[in-house]
């Protein structure tokens, strides 16, 4: 009964959203781009965001919200172990909205609704392993950090299949650095919880949410980028290793 309980309420998620994407969702696309206005999309997607929460049972705690840069761009690196942690960080960071962009997987281009938001709201795709593609997208991201646009990044780059963290990629970093923006290192602990790799099941679980301070860049260049990376990685020690 246990297992069937969360499985049920999984289900329930996935059709949910999946009908909200579709029957909701796509309007406001089209809307958006017709009015060339993206701040919609940024309440259509934080509601229904919040529907897959509600429906899967995960509930969010943030510690840390005095570390949001409100008034100036900031790239949030986040740990990576479970698909739930996008959505989640998402709607912590909704006092960002419209200003919030993601560095994103390419992959995710796949997904025909969902990548004609990702393009009008500004999110920056990154092709792993093809630097034709992902160094001018770096540059892109920071010109979108100097006009004001935090970022939210995984710099593990794929999620980690034991909690452990595993080495942080360096272009979300030689962006902040171009853009002379503060990097904040956020923690997330419960989400491998929530949802394994490689599972479709969601668990009802509490997900908490720890933004640390801000990792200075003003005077550095993109040759301390590893020397960020580590600061980064020592300033919050709370990664999820569940």
């Amino acid at each position: 009964m246990r297992s069937i309980v969360p499985a049920i309420r999984s289900l329930a998620a996935y059709v949910s959203v999946a009908l909200y994407v579709v029957l909701i969702g796509s309007p406001f696309v089209f809307l958006a781009i017709a009015i060339r206005n993206p701040a919609i999309l940024y309440t259509v997607g934080r509601l229904g965001v919040r529907i897959g929460l509600l429906l899967s049972g995960i509930t969010c705690h943030v510690e840390g919200s005095e570390h949001i840069q409100r008034r100036r761009a900031a790239v949030y690196a986040v740990n990576h172990a479970s698909n739930v942690e996008p959505p989640v960080l998402f709607d912590a960071l909704h006092e960002l909205f419209p200003r919030l962009r993601i560095l994103y997987k390419a992959e995710l281009r796949n997904l025909p609704v969902l990548v004609r938001a990702f393009d009008l709201a500004g999110f920056v795709p990154l092709e792993r392993g093809n630097p034709e593609q992902s160094l001018p997208a770096i540059d892109g991201a920071a010109d979108a950090l100097r006009a004001g646009n935090s970022f939210l990044i995984f710099p593990e780059g794929t999620r980690s299949r034991t909690g452990a963290l595993l080495p942080f990629k360096k272009g979300g970093f030689i962006m902040a650095l171009k853009a002379q923006a503060p990097v904040v290192p956020v923690a997330i602990s419960g989400a491998r919880n929530a949802m394994r790799k490689g599972s479709p099941i969601i668990n009802p679980v509490q997900v908490c949410v720890r933004f640390g301070e801000p990792v200075e860049t003003a005077g550095l260049t993109p040759d301390d980028r590893d020397k960020l990376i580590a600061a980064a990685r020592l300033l919050d020690p709370i990664f999820d290793r569940q």
